[in-house]
């Protein structure tokens, strides 16, 4: 079906992070921290927008490289953007412990997520098929024995735009 990895454990946990996410900075948002000085307070809501920002890129990046013909060097690109995601979310949760936030429980929460999603992610990674690829000229997300300044032999098909296109 198109829509199944809506249904999948790595999605379906993703979504979990987001919403504790949104909780966490609601709940973050309506304590009553005390600040030195409004800097703090600032950094403080830098924090809590980095957490949500960081909570909305995984999913998105999980639809992106779910799609079967999306080929690998894609994929492996938003993999790493979903993984330093999924970092940052554990140091915005230190932050927050450094801005005095003191209730554990959620940050904790937080934690086992990303940790539950760390092992679902690793295994999602390994189904990625390296040779459904176009070669990444920056040379990053090639499969291995394959380097930037390849020859792509799709060059070597012969294209008439005549053969395609009406010259009216």
């Amino acid at each position: 079906m198109k829509d199944d990895w809506k249904k999948s454990p790595l999605f379906k946990k993703a979504q979990d992070i987001y919403k504790l996410v949104t909780h966490l900075v609601q709940v973050v948002e309506n304590t009553d921290i005390k600040f030195e000085n409004d800097i703090e307070s600032e950094l403080l809501q830098h924090n809590l927008d980095y957490l949500r920002k960081n909570a909305m890129i995984i999913p998105a990046k999980i639809t992106r490289a779910t799609n079967k013909d999306t080929p690998y060097d894609l994929k492996m690109e938003s993999a790493t953007l979903i993984r330093k995601a999924a970092k940052e979310l554990i140091t915005d949760v230190r932050g927050l412990e450094m801005y005095g936030y003191k209730d554990e429980e959620y940050l904790n929460l937080l934690r086992q997520d990303v940790e539950a999603f760390r092992i679902l992610f690793a295994e999602w990674v390994n189904t990625f098929d390296p040779w459904n690829y176009t070669i990444d000229r920056w040379g990053l997300f090639n499969p291995p024995g394959v380097n930037y300044d390849d020859h792509d032999p799709d060059d070597d098909i012969p294209f008439n735009p005549d053969d395609f296109f009406d010259g009216n």
